[in-house]
């Protein structure tokens, strides 16, 4: 029985998106052993995942580097045939160059990749791959296969946590984001809400921090059966309800790759970002939003910032309303 490892301790969008690389795996060795390690706060995406063995857990804010070590010992300890590193950054690069697995997998741009026994070229523009098929690439030396899906397994507490909002049709809006300029602004939420051509409940979803944000859209909006659910259910329990939501609308952030790993209706909006950089959602029915406006300054990174550097965020604020109104019409026909 082969024993496997998977690496990917970057923020949980990232995590979901791997969780590509333990379908495929499950796939090909059904009977391995496989463990994943990932940043305290993600584990509970792994709670009862019927393909793993274990989650290991780095805990970044405490003691980060004494545990780093202590994991180090426990990579060791558990003698892995393969391990899998979908991170290229050096912490994650030096458990594998030192776990004293057989085969040792990661991309070439990690510090530590020298010493990987398999090094994989890592590959990103603006019309690259999606973080799927990037991923996948990993794999390619052990054996050949179709991607899978990213995939979360919600457990039946988690269902059971949701069962009361699901006794009519209803919708989820996931609002916040860590980075301001991949958010779609709160004045937008507030007018979409308002403009929706649906009579059944709303909720408003995501983590502890994102609660003040949907407080402060509640309060604005004049629409009765809104419900705040932020912070209210864990990782598992809000993709349960995204699940059989009748379309979710979300950014360019994690409740996006939430849907993506339940196959749930979405509508993605972009702001700073674009769907091309390779993180764009995966469910059967989904729907691209962004600006019309040819845009000079967009995108203005890979990644999310802090505040828009023009000052006018005109790559949210050019987004109309009948873009967002669009896909809910579409779906209500089917």
């Amino acid at each position: 029985m082969k024993k496997i490892l998977v690496i990917q301790t970057a923020f949980i969008g990232d995590v979901v998106l791997a969780t590509a690389l333990i379908e495929n795996l499950h796939q090909q060795w059904p009977e391995a052993k496989m463990d994943i390690l990932v940043r305290k706060g993600n584990e509970s995406l792994f709670e009862s995942h019927p393909f793993l063995n274990q989650v290991l857990v780095w805990d970044k804010k405490n003691n980060k580097y004494h545990h780093w070590v202590g994991l180090l010992f426990k990579i060791r300890s558990n003698h892995y045939d393969v391990v899998i590193n979908a991170q290229r950054f050096a912490a994650t690069g030096a458990w594998t160059a030192l776990s004293g697995a057989k085969i040792k997998i990661g991309f070439d741009k990690n510090p530590f990749s020298f010493l990987f026994t398999n090094s994989v070229v890592h590959q990103f523009s603006e019309k690259g791959q999606h973080e799927i098929d990037r991923n996948h690439q990993l794999l390619s030396c052990l054996f050949e296969a179709k991607v899978a899906m990213p995939k979360l397994y919600p457990t039946t507490s988690d269902e059971l946590a949701v069962i009361n909002y699901q006794q009519a049709p209803y919708l989820c809006i996931a609002p916040a984001s860590v980075w301001f300029t991949k958010q779609f602004s709160s004045e937008k939420w507030v007018d979409l809400i308002n403009a929706l051509p649906f009579k059944g409940p709303i909720y408003l979803i995501g983590g502890p921090g994102d609660k003040l944000l949907c407080d402060q859209i509640l309060q604005k909006i004049n629409r009765k059966s809104v419900v705040n659910l932020a912070g209210r259910l864990s990782f598992l329990a809000s993709a349960a309800l995204q699940k059989k939501s009748v379309l979710n609308y979300v950014n360019d952030s994690a409740p996006m790759h939430f849907a993506s790993a339940v196959n749930a209706p979405v509508v993605a909006v972009y702001c700073s970002t674009l769907p091309d950089f390779g993180f764009g959602p995966l469910s059967d029915h989904s729907f691209i939003v962004q600006t019309n406006e040819g845009l000079t300054c967009r995108p203005c990174g890979i990644h999310g910032k802090k505040q828009c550097p023009l000052k006018h965020f005109d790559c949210a604020k050019t987004i109309k309303m009948d873009q967002l109104i669009a896909p809910l019409l579409q779906v209500e026909q089917h």
